[in-house]
């Protein structure tokens, strides 16, 4: 694979994965299992980072955040929507969208938004450089530029983590 290779969002976006809801994927109130959203939005973002990597291995190294904004319950179909929005050297983000859709009720609502992060490793485990990503429209520059505004917080707050460690540790606080 050539790393100095750029891609555009779409050679590794996966739309419209769906997951038709059972009764052992509900919680004692009716709804889904977040633990389960979480497992197959995961499983979804590594075939995204493995596809843009060229069948890398990729690992997930971080999930950056996981909003839960209403539950999904029975009767309703899990659709995922996933997408590159940025990647770095070794590095990618990958943006998650989950929609519980009822067809009997035709009605159609937002659930969960995710962005994990992955690197891509070579034979030998060794994160080995990915192919900067090429945002076509709007909506994908937008999420490439928010992409790099949380890793820049997300550099800052390792710093600030091991500085306070760093503290701890030789006693000044």
């Amino acid at each position: 694979m050539d790393a100095n290779l750029a891609k555009p969002v779409s050679a590794s976006a996966i739309q419209n994965h769906t997951y038709k809801i059972f009764p052992n994927d509900l919680n004692s109130k009716e709804t889904v299992f977040g633990g389960l959203v979480m497992a197959i939005s995961d499983r979804i973002a590594s075939v995204v980072a493995e596809k843009h990597s060229e069948a890398r291995t990729c690992v997930t190294a971080e999930v950056d955040s996981m909003h839960f904004l209403a539950p999904a319950q029975r009767g309703d179909t899990l659709v995922f929507y996933a997408s590159i929005n940025r990647s770095w050297n070794s590095s990618m983000e990958i943006g998650v969208k989950v929609f519980a859709e009822n067809f009997h009720l035709k009605t159609k609502k937002h659930i969960v938004s995710a962005y994990f992060l992955f690197v891509a490793l070579d034979e030998h485990n060794c994160p080995i450089k990915v192919p900067k990503v090429i945002p076509e429209t709007d909506a994908e520059q937008r999420r490439y530029h928010e992409a790099g505004a949380r890793r820049e917080r997300r550099q800052a707050e390792r710093k600030e983590k091991q500085t306070k460690d760093a503290e701890i540790k030789s006693g000044i606080k």
